[in-house]
């Protein structure tokens, strides 16, 4: 149950007072009845509409965004924009949030939800959680560096898990890859490849978890995950403590 002032403030209708005048002044429905009460409850299940069009009352939401380079991933930053920009006034207000980040200089799939302790649970580091990223790197990927991959890779604060390095193309200058990763460090692919000598010149996240980037997305463009691929999602951790 919730205030129906406090839904539709969350629901990005305007702010509290200005919520209250929209019902003071009869323009809301509750199950097609007339709501002048700000104060009265509200359940899921119940109908709401304003100057009779029903509302999505939906405060719970889970979005894929393909994140473009250049966007910092943070709720807010004076100098620099954040992904937080990009996302509507409703995803805001509902208290939606990023899954984890994807530095400045790395784009792709970008997860937000408004379930803190979901996103918590995907992010654990003991449940390992796959992520794909796309990498092109300078120099000649090898065997060598697969390898090195495959073992783990001692990095100055900590040591890499294994990872799945698949090259896609290799050439004198440079080399095209993809990368699974368990872990999601503060640039742990990018440090991964400079440990083995190879600059990363771009990365994109393509999958986390059993979601792939939606192809259809334009980079700065998100949508709400389906039924399906939230409850996918959470099959990742449903059985880990």
């Amino acid at each position: 149950m919730m205030r129906l002032d406090r839904l539709l403030a969350t629901l990005a209708l305007g702010s509290r007072a200005q919520v209250k005048d929209l019902i003071r002044q009869g323009r809301v429905q509750v199950n097609e009845a007339t709501a002048t009460n700000p104060a009265l409850n509200v359940a899921d299940t119940d109908r709401v509409a304003v100057d009779g069009q029903h509302l999505d009352t939906r405060t719970r939401r889970h979005l894929m965004m393909n994140k473009p380079i250049g966007v910092l991933t943070a709720a807010r930053d004076r100098r620099q924009p954040t992904v937080m920009d990009l996302l509507s006034p409703l995803y805001i207000s509902c208290g939606c949030m990023p899954v984890g980040r994807l530095d400045k200089d790395t784009e792709g799939l970008l997860l937000f939800t408004t379930d803190g302790q979901a996103a918590h649970r995907l992010l654990a580091p003991q449940n390992e959680v796959p992520k794909v990223y796309w990498a092109r790197v300078s120099g000649c990927l090898t065997a060598q560096t697969v390898q090195r991959f495959a073992e783990g890779i001692a990095l100055s604060d900590f040591t890499a898990l294994p990872a799945s390095l698949t090259i896609l193309e290799a050439g004198p200058d440079e080399s095209v890859a993809e990368v699974l990763v368990h872990e999601g460090k503060f640039h742990q692919v990018r440090r991964m490849f400079g440990a083995c000598g190879h600059e990363v010149l771009a990365l994109k996240r393509l999958r986390f978890g059993p979601l792939t980037l939606d192809e259809a997305l334009s980079p700065g463009q998100c949508r709400e995950l389906s039924d399906a691929e939230w409850q996918s999602l959470l099959g990742e951790v449903a059985f880990r403590a």
